[in-house]
């Protein structure tokens, strides 16, 4: 193990991640939310596509085997383990106004710690950081929740799909800016402010071989991977 570190309901996180590492994921409580960006250090311009990444493995949703593919066609991170199986990657995050109107207000003034964050602006203090800012927000990958359509195309939350202790390991195939939200789901149903923590476990994991399972998930997968190893040649 190289590090742990929690990240409390609500609050947010940021570092550099190095290509072959990985991150153990863990929901501490149950049903909890990590909002999560991706972006190149060297060249920030590069950032995690959602569109890239769902249409090349052609699924709406991320678990074992897939990976997250930046604008520029090289695979950022591959999720290696999975013990949720399903995690969003289309709902975006909650701002501001969205968490007031859900849950009330409570502001830093009167509430101190336990203020009501929203996912918007806490992802944006962690990318001033680094010199980035609103323009910089893209779609994000929502770990540890699930959503469904009807019939009709309208999305649903499924209550409970994480439970405490449940886990994502995450290999990072590129070095990584990784930015950080535990804020709430935008479509959380419940109606008392309570996001959940999660921890933070890194270690070396090395770099994905031949015969590596999100290498080989599909065709689109290997070329990715091909590309990121030619960037680091």
């Amino acid at each position: 193990m190289l590090w742990e570190e929690n990240i409390p309901g609500g609050t947010h996180w940021s570092g550099l991640i190095r290509r072959g590492t990985a991150l153990r994921i863990t929901d501490m409580e149950g049903g909890a939310n990590l909002s999560a960006l991706f972006y190149n250090p060297e060249d920030k311009l590069e950032r995690y596509n959602m569109p890239d990444t769902l249409k090349a493995q052609h699924t709406v949703f991320l678990t074992t085997g897939n990976v997250c593919y930046s604008d520029m066609g090289r695979v950022m991170c591959s999720i290696i383990n999975d013990t949720v199986g399903w995690h969003d990657t289309i709902c975006g995050i909650t701002d501001a106004q969205m968490i007031e109107a859900k849950y009330g207000q409570a502001t830093f003034q009167t509430h101190r710690n336990a203020m009501h964050r929203n996912g918007k602006d806490g992802l944006l203090v962690e990318l001033a950081k680094f010199g980035l800012g609103k323009r910089d927000l893209v779609a994000n990958v929502n770990f540890f929740s699930k959503v469904i359509p009807d019939e009709a195309g309208n999305l649903s939350f499924v209550q409970g799909h994480s439970k405490a202790g449940s886990y994502v390991d995450v290999r990072f195939d590129m070095n990584v800016l990784l930015v950080l939200s535990a804020a709430p789901h935008p479509l959380e149903t419940k109606t008392i402010y309570q996001p959940a923590a999660v921890k933070l476990s890194a270690w070396h994991a090395g770099l994905a071989e031949a015969a590596d399972l999100c290498r080989n998930a599909c065709e689109q997968n290997g070329r990715g991977f091909v590309n990121t190893e030619r960037h680091y040649l």
